[in-house]
């Protein structure tokens, strides 16, 4: 994904839960030797629950297609995980470190245009989804 602000704008559906709106903003930063930054932060606006908040970290060597990343997550806490970008979208797996209910995640952003992603991502605990986001990420002008 390009450096800038993103917005997202979708829904959240929990096992056993009702569809929730979901609103965010990301920004994405570039650095020096090809790390990058990621900082993201969801609200629900029609429900009462808490915020969630992200923040990525992580290095794409020039040419590459597989990268690492370390996460700190506000729900699950500290992240590892891995992402691949395929010409057209950028999917990532991450498992919670030392975590007793094995959770994990996995995301895709198929990219439809240079400022839109359509984002789709579940949170796992074990075999079992515990709930999963589908969403449009737009960047903002500027």
């Amino acid at each position: 994904m390009e450096a800038g602000r993103w917005t997202l704008q979708g829904n959240w559906l929990e096992r056993n839960g009702s569809l929730l709106s979901v609103r965010g903003k990301t920004i994405v930063a570039w650095g020096r030797e090809n790390w990058f930054t990621m900082v993201t932060k969801l609200v629900f606006p029609d429900d009462e629950r808490e915020d969630i908040s992200f923040q990525y970290r992580g290095r794409l060597d020039a040419g590459e297609r597989q990268y690492t990343f370390v996460l700190q997550h506000s729900v699950l806490g500290r992240v590892e995980g891995e992402g691949w970008i395929t010409p057209e979208s950028i999917v990532q797996r991450y498992w919670v470190l030392s975590d007793r209910q094995r959770r994990s995640g996995f995301e895709t952003r198929h990219q439809l245009d240079d400022n839109t992603y359509y984002l789709s991502s579940s949170i796992m605990a074990g075999h079992y989804l515990t709930s999963t986001m589908e969403a449009t990420l737009e960047r903002q002008p500027g």
